[in-house]
């Protein structure tokens, strides 16, 4: 297994690479005048030299690239044209807030979709799998931003239980402080996750129910929640796994979306400000964090899977 991650990490930094390129061409593809954007329509030629010099703009686009991958192997992201601050210093203050958001949600909707998922297979075909099911596939199908919205709609502005706005201190510790202002916008991304992950387990769970393992172990006299938490529940876990390693990524960018309609101080609403005023180091560099948890996440994945299925070996 050892030879294996290391494979996998030699192919990442291959992948990180491609990343990097490929954003860096589209950002420089982008039509306009980058210091114009910064610095406004009424800035002088002369003003707009200086910028582009300062940040080695004139350079040839193959030169700007090496010297961006030189920075980003010492662990520098870049910085800020807008805020004049370094990208690590942003990602590293708003990231707590992310986990907070991102983690609670993400751990929420593990703790309802794995056993409901479980439940619908062991009840499959049954009143309570079809309504479940038929949950699932509505909360699928509406995008996040809507629902957050139907949900200030009815539990904000018609109920006034939550207040619309997530919580606006700066730090994860003033954010927890304000838990009524933050149960809007976990709910939100809890729902999506749950009806994500329970359709999943659902199909891993009958799979596994169908396993010779498991009828012998039914001849044997196992059954009930014996039988589920023995032989079906681990067995069950690996495509779960799967959508959790590839959730690594959403710390950073799932909560974009919501965190923009909740004014959420975190990564994605940084990324989405630093779109709206071409602030290219700050995209390049949540991008570059971003393709590195999903590999990260991706090797998660599948390193657990022989940890949750003893059948499963990397050579």
């Amino acid at each position: 297994m050892i030879g294996y991650a290391i494979r996998r990490m030699l192919q990442s930094v291959v992948v990180l690479v491609g990343v990097t390129l490929i954003v860096f061409v589209l950002e420089h593809l982008v039509p306009g005048n980058l210091a114009r954007a910064i610095l406004g329509q009424r800035a002088s030629p002369g003003e707009i030299a200086a910028f582009d010099r300062a940040n080695g703009l004139g350079q040839p686009l193959v030169v700007q690239y090496i010297v961006f991958l030189g920075h980003v192997a010492e662990g520098n992201l870049g910085r800020s044209y807008r805020l004049n601050q370094s990208v690590d210093s942003l990602v590293a203050h708003e990231l707590p807030n992310d986990l907070v958001l991102v983690g609670t949600a993400l751990l929420l909707a593990l703790c309802v979709a794995i056993p409901l998922g479980v439940a619908q297979a062991a009840r499959r075909n049954t009143a309570f799998d079809h309504a479940a099911t038929g949950v699932s596939f509505l909360l699928y199908s509406i995008p996040s931003y809507c629902l957050g919205l139907l949900l200030i709609a009815g539990l904000s502005i018609a109920a006034h239980v939550f207040p619309p706005e997530a919580p606006q201190a700066p730090s994860a510790a003033g954010v927890l402080g304000d838990p009524r202002a933050l149960v809007l916008p976990v709910l939100t991304l809890t729902l999506v996750n749950v009806a994500l992950f329970s359709r999943y387990m659902r199909s891993s769970a009958i799979a596994t129910l169908a396993e010779d393992y498991v009828r012998v172990a039914r001849a044997k006299g196992a059954g009930g929640w014996n039988l589920i938490r023995r032989h079906v529940l681990r067995n069950s876990l690996a495509a779960v796994v799967t959508l959790v390693g590839l959730s690594l990524p959403a710390l950073l960018t799932s909560g974009l979306v919501i965190e923009y309609l909740f004014n959420f101080p975190g990564t994605g609403l940084t990324y989405f400000t630093a779109a709206v005023n071409s602030d290219y180091p700050v995209m390049l560099g949540i991008t570059v964090l971003v393709g590195f948890t999903t590999v990260i996440g991706n090797l998660f994945a599948d390193l657990s899977y022989a940890m949750l299925d003893p059948r499963v070996r990397y050579d």
